[in-house]
């Protein structure tokens, strides 16, 4: 069975709303195979992308964000009907001429299970002044850094601090409670600049990715793939020592 998610914008503290909404599919098993190569597919248009990633020889999985109008209510009638998202994402898929194969995953995919929930990010400049530590008490993960998919490192980077915080308690884990205090602060200034650095590169590349401006998109397609790539492969390539 397919699933579907997507997300809205919304307003809280400390994290902020970013641009647009996203679903994401889930093609049902095809016991004969789906006939993808064994890599990723993405595409850009006008104010959207898509992607399609297949799992193994017979699943498949895809993504399409894009930028709703505001509307008096707040939502888009599409993001009310299942039915209405699907061909909503086949119209925009259709405007780019995208593979049939692709249109034909997206519309193999069960939109049943379905949730509508915020897509935020923590602007990262707040992050630089912000209070990650308190006491005996820190915070790790998307409690510290929430960030927008572009990069596809938010589990990453919650690995990272959890290596960072185990290595700084493990040297203070014999100590007394101030040196627990000062082994999370120490924790807090490892992971301050990196988890600012994701969030911003994240925010970026999607917002160029996703861009409906047309000195964006020409930059974007002529002159800034190769960079856009680059940063992709580079902020992964992080070191954050050993245990």
């Amino acid at each position: 069975m397919g699933s579907t998610r997507w997300w809205r914008n919304g307003w809280g503290s400390p994290s902020r709303p970013t641009r647009g909404a996203g679903p994401r599919g889930a093609t049902p098993s095809t016991p004969i195979g789906h006939g993808f190569e064994p890599k990723m597919l993405q595409f850009s248009g006008q104010g959207f992308r898509a992607g399609l990633v297949p799992c193994n020889h017979t699943d498949v999985y895809w993504f399409f964000t894009w930028s709703p109008s505001p509307t008096p209510g707040g939502k888009d009638d599409a993001e009310q009907n299942p039915a209405e998202m699907k061909q909503f994402v086949l119209a925009k898929l259709r405007s780019i001429k995208a593979p049939p194969e692709v249109l034909e995953a997206v519309e193999r995919s069960e939109m049943n299970d379905v949730l509508v929930a915020p897509l935020r990010y923590r602007p990262p400049l707040s992050l630089l002044s912000a209070s990650i530590s308190k006491g005996n008490v820190c915070v790790a993960g998307d409690a510290l850094h929430p960030t927008t998919p572009d990069l596809a490192q938010g589990a990453c980077v919650a690995l990272e601090d959890a290596v960072v915080l185990a290595r700084c308690l493990g040297d203070a884990i014999v100590g007394t409670e101030r040196e627990v205090e000062a082994a999370l602060r120490r924790y807090a200034g490892i992971r301050r600049w990196r988890s600012a650095q994701v969030i911003a590169a994240s925010y970026m590349v999607g917002r160029v990715q996703q861009s409906d401006h047309a000195v964006v998109r020409f930059a974007r397609d002529r002159l800034l793939s190769g960079m856009l790539a680059k940063g992709l492969l580079m902020m992964p390539d992080f070191d954050c020592g050993t245990l």
